[in-house]
């Protein structure tokens, strides 16, 4: 607006400033004397002026005609360019006019009018590797498919367009979902170019989607050796290539193989939750116990997973609840003010029946973060202290409609998984899966029956059906039948509050574990399954 303002205000400011200077070679009385061969001319300012703009034009004139004379007499002495040499100049001057014309309509979002200027440009200048790819460009923005992919084609017969051809018909495939045709073309364009990092990251998007992990492996190398990849990242991205071909490995029955893959992925990733975990496992089985623990606290010290709490607790399956308190301490001063840390000691001292002590260890987790499982944390105390069985069901009933808590979720589209997985299954982004809170003012997705752990105890006659949360009615029909149970005096049995290893699709770890597990003090537990939640758009 500023802009034509000031185009329009300098417009009036030339033609008021040539007005006045008319005016003022009007106004002069004197006048211009010339003689020449004993004749005097007397003439007036204004047709001096006049005369002289003439004589410039006549003189410029005389050029051009000089220079095509010189050409002429070139091309008649035996230059057969020099005619042409001339006329080509006049032709590039209107080729690259043409080519300017649509490379601003280009910008300005004119896809025909660019398309019809760069075939113009094209006729001038024929230069197929500036204009087929202005042609293509502008084909594609105004839909035109086919004619874009003509372009594209031709384009990749040129040396000096060859990658840009094939960059072209790649996005095109991409676009159309043609995904195996897309990774041959992605291949053809990193063998052209290696240290493209656009092309680096579709043909590492398409090999991971597709497993080819030994692929995605050298074009890691390459990103790395072009400085594109800090090392760390490569570090990280490396590690998951090897758990993910761990898992392949072992599907196929190649156990030693995965091994050292997963050891592999454990070294260059320490913090990698599932590959901490695997080779965890790993150390346990070949007894190496010390270094399953050092494994599995390094892993937790940058990310509390409940994985890893599930895998300490496998280094000494047969201890008793009051034992594995004990034994869990250094385990929780690695990170002890994660949430996850006062979720896994309430359910430690919930397996030892120590009800306070899980009270004490929850703390207010259930107000300043009331996630599905810290509710039914707080439901499974209240039951074992006797509360009342409004109270025990009140506290389920918010955690259905409590937040999920951590969860695997992709950094890039956001959609939460049940496991972890190298590869996104809706964005299909290598590598974005992070254990992280979904955003706050997200809508929980409604929890199924079947996935709600309830620890409910026998119905007592005194509960007014009122107070009963509809939400839980089907739940409550499991119970109803159930006698009341009379606590019996402790002794060396463990007695355990299965807790679900996918509540809210956040895994914790099982307390239960121990042999001699029984639940007739504590109440009524069902055991749930797991299904993934579904994506959020």
């Amino acid at each position: 607006m500023l802009w034509s303002l000031f185009k329009i205000l300098l417009f009036v400011a030339l033609v008021a400033a040539l007005a006045y200077g008319v005016q003022w070679v009007l106004s002069l009385s004197a006048d211009a004397t010339i003689r020449f061969n004993d004749v005097e001319y007397v003439l007036p300012p204004l047709v001096l002026i006049v005369g002289a703009l003439a004589l410039m034009l006549v003189l410029w004139v005389i050029f051009k005609l000089t220079g095509l004379l010189i050409a002429t007499l070139k091309f008649i002495n035996g230059d057969d360019t020099a005619l042409g040499a001339y006329f080509d100049r006049n032709r590039e001057r209107k080729g690259y006019a043409a080519l300017s014309d649509s490379l601003i309509a280009l910008a300005s979002g004119e896809a025909r009018e660019a398309a019809a200027k760069a075939q113009k440009a094209e006729k001038y200048l024929n230069r197929p590797e500036v204009t087929t790819l202005i042609v293509a460009q502008a084909s594609e923005a105004a839909g035109e498919t086919a004619r874009a992919t003509e372009a594209w084609k031709t384009l990749v017969t040129h040396d000096r367009t060859r990658f840009v051809g094939v960059r072209g018909l790649m996005r095109q495939k991409l676009e159309a979902g043609d995904t195996e045709t897309a990774m041959k073309l992605a291949e053809k364009a990193f063998a052209l170019k290696p240290r493209h990092v656009e092309t680096q990251d579709t043909l590492l998007r398409l090999q991971a989607r597709d497993e080819n992990w030994d692929g995605a492996r050298r074009v890691l190398s390459a990103k790395l050796k072009s400085g594109d990849m800090p090392k760390d990242v490569y570090k990280r991205r490396e590690a998951v290539l090897s758990l993910a071909d761990a898992r392949n490995q072992l599907a196929d029955g190649n156990a030693d193989k995965a091994r050292a893959e997963i050891l592999e992925a454990n070294r260059l990733s320490p913090e990698l939750v599932p590959a901490a975990v695997m080779a965890a496992r790993l150390h346990i089985e070949s007894g190496e116990k010390r270094r399953a623990a050092k494994v599995l606290k390094a892993a937790r010290l940058k990310t509390p997973h409940p994985d890893l709490a599930a895998a300490f607790a496998e280094i000494e399956p047969g201890e008793t609840p009051d034992a594995r308190i004990k034994r869990f301490q250094p385990f929780l001063k690695v990170a002890p003010q994660a949430s996850e840390s006062k979720l896994l000691e309430t359910e430690l001292y919930l397996a030892a029946e120590d009800f306070p002590g899980a009270r004490r260890a929850l703390g207010k987790l259930y107000e300043t973060e009331p996630t599905t499982r810290s509710l039914t944390l707080m439901a499974a105390i209240e039951r074992g202290e006797g509360g009342s069985e409004a109270v025990v069901r009140g506290w389920l009933a918010k955690a259905i409609s409590a937040p999920r808590g951590p969860q695997w979720i992709c950094d890039t589209c956001g959609t939460v998984h049940a496991d972890w997985l190298p590869v996104c299954t809706s964005c299909e982004a290598f590598d974005s899966l992070s254990w992280t809170a979904a955003p706050v003012g997200a809508t929980p997705a409604s929890l199924p029956s079947e996935m709600m752990p309830l620890l409910m105890g026998p119905t007592r006659a005194d509960v007014p059906e009122a107070e009963v949360p509809e939400v839980l009615a089907e739940d409550i029909a499991l119970v109803e039948d159930t006698k009341p149970q009379t606590p019996r005096p402790h002794d060396d049995s463990v007695v355990v509050v299965e807790l679900d290893e996918k509540v809210g699709d956040a895994p914790a770890m099982s307390v239960g574990d121990a042999p001699g597990v029984s639940i007739d003090d504590v109440g009524t537990t069902r055991d749930v399954g797991s299904t993934a939640t579904p994506p959020r758009n």
